[in-house]
C-alpha cells in the first residue's frame, strides 16, 4: 500500500492487514522522510489501526475465555485466558 494511496476503512481489514499496515506506517514515520501534514494524518492513522488492532485481539480473548475442554475432550465450560 502505497503512502498517498487512501487508506481502506480500518473496520474492514483483518487484524493481519492492520497489523502490516501499521508496521509501514512506523517505518514511514521513523525514516522521518513525510512531511508534516502527512505524517499527522499517518500518525493518526496509525492510532486509528492500533486501536483496531487492540480492539481485535480483545475480542479474540473473550471467545477463547469461553472454551475449556475436559479430560475426555468435551466442552466443559469456562476457563479464563491467562496469556501465558
Amino acid at each position: 500500500m502505497d503512502a498517498a494511496q487512501p487508506p481502506e476503512p480500518t473496520n474492514e481489514l483483518s487484524f493481519e492487514a492492520a497489523l502490516a499496515r501499521l508496521e509501514e506506517i512506523v517505518r514511514l514515520l521513523e525514516r522521518g522522510e513525510a512531511p508534516l501534514d502527512q505524517s499527522i494524518e499517518l500518525y493518526q492513522e496509525g492510532d486509528r489501526l492500533k486501536r483496531h488492532c487492540e480492539a481485535r485481539l480483545k475480542a479474540a480473548q473473550a471467545r477463547i475465555e469461553q472454551i475449556a475442554f475436559g479430560a475426555d475432550g468435551k466442552p466443559a465450560g469456562v476457563t479464563p485466558f491467562d496469556g501465558s
